[in-house]
């Protein structure tokens, strides 16, 4: 797994390693250096820079450069310098390198490659002139455009552009220590074509996230005994639908990602009126019927009895429509069972109001799997803290409901508020309806079968898979033309290639 950091993380890390190992100067040194070695420089090089320490790692560059005979220009945005800035500046000055003053000497006509190094982790707030006249030239430029540590305008920690959502547009992003979580959250992958991280030498003082490898969760899917049967590998259920929202492919879609995934058995728990609707898509999976009233989810102790029994995970909410009775049957399942519950959709919807120490004392080990605009509703007033902190945000929360939450986005967050693992693995052609009905069905699927010390890791490992075969689901259908469908059939494929890789 790699590490990823918050900003606060990462400043006390590097003030401590600063204090107790390594120099200052020698951190900037090593910064430059592993910018240079991860980039094809393409000459004429233009290097921007602002002030601060990120200013300094692009003086290193510079002098790199310049000793290496490639081609490049400094344009200075700034004359504030820190002190070991200076020290690197002013080798740049005795090596005789073209350095250009103020905004008005910046002209990126013609240069191959740019280096932006204007702003650091610690960038917030709006971005200012003339940084922000720089920020437009630079994405104006046509060059191939390298970020030292992160992209000037955009978030440490969020992942989002400046008030005036402005920042620069990278084919490169060179991390510098460890990854931020900025550099994966929100709009990050619409800004940043490839990022690297290149450790040097400092290790976080506090506990980091870890983005999730295909090497981390194979072991999950990559062998099963012959002396074994379909039990041992979990009874799930998938309890959705409504009149309103029939959808038989979609909810067979459901339940096929569930068995895909790993799932021994499947049970497809849909209003009776709608059974007959979505039988015809069923072949490896049993129907269960529910009682329904005018063609909505009617709850009826019974029958929830009976559908609960022998089951080891569940998953509920997708189109259920929002009605007292599936609060009802959230309330049961809270109260009286005991084993893997995944909520979702209008699931999530029944429950934002109940008292975080519900979910505290249930007898069931439960998984919530909002996207931003669900978790907004179940935090309540308290989302506006969180929306700059996504991760601190899910672990609060997770901490303070004893839940697993799997938080959707461009990057998805799992947390069961200790640990936290990124899963960096989807496409926007999975920005479509159904999509979180295949995850839940993986989820299902999964948590069918891992035992307890992995149900984390299961949580995270079914936001991978179901991210991967989106992905490998993009390769033959446009993005704009995917539905969820397409994700459920390449979930063998993207199982395949985590086995391999």
């Amino acid at each position: 797994m790699i590490k990823v950091v918050s900003v606060d993380n990462m400043r006390k890390s590097d003030a401590y390693t600063i204090e107790h190992t390594t120099p200052s100067r020698e951190l900037m040194l090593r910064a430059g250096k592993a910018i240079f070695g991860a980039a094809d420089w393409r000459p004429p090089v233009a290097i921007v820079c602002g002030g601060g320490n990120n200013a300094g790692d692009g003086f290193v560059v510079t002098e790199l450069l310049q000793n290496a005979g490639i081609e490049c220009t400094l344009f200075l945005l700034s004359d504030h310098f820190t002190e070991d800035g200076r020290y690197f500046f002013e080798r740049c000055e005795a090596l005789g390198v073209d350095i250009r003053r103020g905004i008005d000497e910046l002209n990126l006509f013609g240069f191959a490659t740019v280096l932006d190094c204007i702003f650091g982790t610690g960038f917030k707030g709006a971005v200012n002139e003339p940084y922000r006249t720089a920020i437009e030239r630079i994405n104006q430029s046509g060059a191939y455009v390298v970020c030292a540590d992160i992209n000037s305008g955009l978030g440490g920690d969020s992942g989002l552009a400046g008030e005036d959502s402005i920042c620069v547009h990278s084919d490169l992003t060179v991390s510098i220590g460890c990854f931020k979580s900025g550099l994966f959250l929100n709009s990050a992958k619409d800004v940043i074509r490839q990022k690297v991280n290149c450790e040097i030498g400092i290790e976080p003082l506090e506990s980091p996230a870890y983005l999730v490898e295909a090497a981390d969760i194979r072991r999950l899917f990559d062998h099963r005994l012959q002396n074994s049967n379909k039990g041992d590998y979990g009874y799930v259920a998938l309890i959705g639908g409504s009149v309103e929202y029939s959808g038989a492919a979609k909810l067979a879609n459901l339940s096929l990602a569930a068995l895909r995934s790993g799932a021994g058995v499947t049970k497809l728990a849909v209003p009776r009126s709608i059974s007959h609707a979505v039988m015809p898509y069923l072949l490896e999976s049993t129907l269960f019927p529910l009682d329904e009233e005018d063609g909505a989810y009617c709850y009826t102790h019974n029958t929830t009895l009976r559908l609960f029994n022998h089951i080891r995970s569940a998953a509920i909410g997708m189109g259920m429509g929002r009605s007292p009775e599936v609060r009802r049957l959230m309330e049961y399942a809270l109260c009286e069972y005991s084993g893997r519950l995944i909520i979702d959709a209008d699931g999530l919807n029944a429950i934002a109001d109940m008292d975080r120490l519900r979910f505290k004392n249930t007898s069931c080990r439960l998984i919530l799997t909002p996207h931003p605009k669900e978790f907004e509703r179940l935090c309540g007033d308290r989302f506006e803290e969180f929306r700059n902190d996504l991760i601190s945000a899910a672990k609060e929360y997770a901490a303070a409901t004893g839940a697993i939450l799997l938080l959707k986005g461009p990057t998805t967050i799992v947390t069961d508020g200790k640990t936290v693992y990124l899963i960096d693995r989807g496409c926007a052609g999975m920005a479509t309806a159904g999509s979180g009905d295949v995850l839940s069905g993986i989820l299902a699927g999964i948590c069918g079968f891992v035992d307890d010390e992995d149900l984390l890791l299961g949580v995270a490992a079914g936001a991978y898979l179901n991210g991967l075969a989106g992905e490998l689901a993009a390769k033959d259908v446009p993005e704009a033309a995917m539905i969820a469908g397409d994700t459920v059939k390449h979930i063998p494929a993207a199982m395949k290639k985590i086995i391999e890789e």
